[in-house]
C-alpha cells in the first residue's frame, strides 16, 4: 500500500498469468515474490493482445482471467467469518491444484500464515486459531506446511458461501 504496508493480492500457481493489473497504467503496481523455484515466460502486452485478436480462444481465456481476479477481490471484501474465508481459500487452492493434475486433498502451503492472513484480511493469530479448529473438527490435518483435507465436502460447504457469492 501507499503507507508502506504490504498487501498480498494473490497466490499464483504454475501455468497462471501474473501482471494483468499492469495493463491500464503500463507499469506494475505490485511485486511478485517466488515462494518456490519458478520458471517465467514473459510476454509483452502488445504481443499477446495482437495474438488474442487472431485467436478467439486466447482472448476469451484472458477475459476469464481478468474476471476471475476481479471476482476474487470482490468476494474477499464481503463480510465473511474467518472460518468461511479460510475454508474458501483452501478449497480454491485445492481446485486450482487439481486443475493442474495435483491431488485435491493433499498439498503444501508454500505461503506462510502471515501472508495467508494478509490475503484474507485476517490477523495471523486468527488464521492459526482457525486452522487448529479445523484440525480438531477433523476437516484438515496440518503438519508444518503440509495440508491434508480430511473432509472435503464439509470444508467446501463452509467456504462455498464466499466462493459462490
Amino acid at each position: 500500500g501507499r503507507d508502506g504496508r504490504e498487501q498480498v493480492l494473490g497466490f499464483h500457481l504454475p501455468g497462471e498469468l501474473i501482471g494483468l493489473n499492469a495493463i491500464d497504467d503500463r507499469r506494475y503496481p505490485c511485486s511478485a515474490v517466488a515462494l518456490n523455484t519458478a520458471t517465467l515466460c514473459r510476454f509483452s502486452f502488445a504481443g499477446i493482445s495482437s495474438l488474442a485478436t487472431r485467436l478467439p480462444a486466447l482472448q476469451q481465456h484472458l477475459f476469464r482471467l481478468l474476471s476471475r481476479d476481479l471476482g476474487v477481490a470482490e468476494r474477499l471484501s464481503g463480510d465473511w467469518s474467518a472460518d468461511q474465508r479460510l475454508a474458501a481459500f483452501l478449497i480454491s487452492l485445492s481446485r486450482r491444484l487439481q486443475g493442474r493434475g495435483f491431488a485435491r486433498d493433499r498439498f503444501e502451503l508454500t505461503m506462510g500464515r502471515i501472508d495467508i492472513a494478509n490475503y484474507l484480511r485476517l490477523a495471523p493469530e486468527t488464521v492459526s486459531r482457525v486452522l487448529k479448529r479445523f484440525q480438531s473438527d477433523r476437516l484438515v490435518q496440518v503438519l508444518r506446511r503440509d495440508l491434508r483435507v480430511l473432509d472435503y465436502e464439509r470444508l467446501q460447504a463452509l467456504g462455498s458461501v464466499v466462493l459462490d457469492a
